[in-house]
């Protein structure tokens, strides 16, 4: 829908003809999360998890920093990973700012469920046909470098065991 309204922007005339098309047009591409969601999705991370301090991930999330984002919806996002350890590498991130797996509650079963799933749907559509490796690090033993969970998704290449 977006680049039809974009072409049809070419061929109005006036200046405010074309304000109002890039609006209808910024208006159905806005994320499927609104800041009166992310202000809900905080007050229920708060309070289940207390009040994390803000991450990288919830700069992401709120789109303060840039990310390659490759998958969004109201729930989660995937993105690539800035450090990539292989030819194909993206996180999946939940917007609820679940500091590690090990504090997820169990009513976040359909959550992580989903996370898995769009992982899972990501990983088709990046042509990770042959397998790939799904990670997920918690805590300081598990060098877990940033407190809000996070899904690695690593494929492209022959993985080797153990991972280390």
């Amino acid at each position: 829908m977006y680049p039809r309204l974009v072409l049809r922007m070419q061929f109005f005339r006036s200046s405010a003809c074309h304000l109002n098309a890039l609006r209808r047009a910024c208006r159905a591409e806005r994320p499927l999360c609104t800041k009166s969601d992310e202000v809900r999705l905080a007050e229920e991370a708060s309070k289940k998890y207390g009040s994390p301090a803000p991450t990288i991930f919830s700069k992401v999330i709120d789109k303060s920093i840039p990310a390659d984002i490759i998958y969004e919806d109201d729930k989660c996002l995937a993105f690539r990973d800035v450090n990539p350890q292989a030819p194909v590498h993206f996180l999946v991130i939940p917007r609820l700012p679940i500091p590690r797996i090990s504090e997820a509650k169990d009513d976040d079963a359909e959550l992580l469920g989903h996370l898995l799933v769009v992982a899972k749907n990501v990983a088709k559509k990046e042509s990770l046909d042959e397998g790939y490796r799904v990670v997920i690090n918690d805590g300081k033993h598990g060098a877990q470098s940033v407190y809000h969970l996070h899904i690695h998704i690593i494929g492209g290449r022959q993985m080797k065991w153990p991972p280390g």
